[in-house]
């Protein structure tokens, strides 16, 4: 009797044709809105921080950080634009910003998310290629082409989300059953399109990379303790198993994390089902995909020494200093 008299209607002016809503108890609010409100400052923070020493510093600007810089502005607006939006849609019992905003939610969701994918993806190429073939590495990888190859990146994950939720924007309110509901379906088409060019495609250019650099480190490591190389060349392999060894730990890290944040929410397109925000388990698996975007700048940028360096110049405001943006954190 509690419940159905704390019942209230999303939009009380449309009587029969308003949502009904259910508030959730204060105290589990404020403690959702604290879980949910630490995990965005979390996201964004570390991301920005991620975003400055690149943009800052002289030394950092170089092809590789150039896909972190990508992936770290990917990541910082998911933190920033769709994780309050979705985290008051799951906490609240109704829909406030209207169908327009319900649909522009997840097209702008998606695509961030899409990016950050495809980040992933160039900086795994970019990784494979220095350490399989770093002499060609500076003719290969140049700034031009990272340029081209990131505009590509997040202009493929427009388009691609863009027709994916088309139907959403020409018509928002097609699957809404009253006022105060915002409610995205994903058909089964569009959701195993989404599911290959969007899970199965960039997972298994990661795993074929990490296995290539894998294969390479072994073989190198093998050349260096059967004393083949010269005393030169050697040197260059102790350097270069250095490097593949802290590159095959970070790229694990990747296929793991990877896996477990997106395979949940791609399960029911794996299951020949619709895809829907109205399901029970919405909230859980969308919250995974958003704090992949928060453990990016751990994995990546943590695992760096120069990060810890510029985070310190940053929080200590030396690079307030004069010509403090060439100084040598590497």
């Amino acid at each position: 009797m509690d419940n159905l008299e704390r019942v209230e209607l999303c939009y009380p002016q449309y009587l029969n044709q308003s949502c009904s809503g259910l508030p959730r108890p204060r105290s589990e609010a404020v403690l959702l809105y604290t879980l949910f409100f630490s995990i965005t400052v979390s996201t964004v923070v570390l991301n920005l921080l991620v975003i400055i020493s690149i943009s800052y510093f002289r030394q950092l600007q170089t092809p590789t950080n150039m896909l972190l810089l990508s992936l770290a502005t990917s990541d910082l607006l998911v933190g920033l634009l769709v994780m309050p939006v979705e985290a008051m849609r799951f906490i609240e019992p109704c829909w406030l910003l209207g169908d327009v905003m319900c649909a522009l939610c997840y097209i702008v969701g998606f695509t961030l998310t899409s990016a950050s994918v495809g980040n992933m993806v160039l900086i795994s190429i970019d990784r494979y290629v220095a350490i399989c073939y770093p002499l060609q590495y500076p003719t290969k990888i140049t700034r031009s082409r990272i340029e081209v190859s990131v505009s590509l990146c997040w202009a493929c994950s427009l388009l691609h989300n863009s027709f994916l939720l088309k139907d959403h924007l020409r018509q928002p309110d097609r699957y809404h059953s009253c006022y105060g509901e915002c409610l995205m379906v994903i058909s089964y088409i569009s959701g195993t399109i989404d599911l290959v060019f969007t899970f199965i495609v960039p997972c298994s250019v990661i795993v074929i990379l990490y296995m290539r650099v894998f294969v390479e480190a072994i073989l190198q490591a093998r050349a260096m303790q059967s004393h083949v190389a010269a005393v030169t060349v050697g040197a260059i392999r102790v350097t270069a198993k250095k490097s593949e060894k802290k590159a095959a730990r970070t790229l694990g890290i990747i296929i793991f994390m990877f896996l477990m944040t997106f395979c949940p929410y791609y399960y029911p397109s794996l299951a020949g089902q619709d895809l829907s925000n109205n399901a029970s388990s919405w909230a859980i698996v969308s919250w995974m995909v958003f704090l992949n975007s928060c453990l990016n700048p751990l994995v990546y940028a943590f695992f760096y020494p120069w990060f810890r360096k510029s985070i310190s110049l940053i929080v200590t405001l030396k690079i307030l200093k004069q010509d403090c943006s060439q100084a040598n954190i590497l």
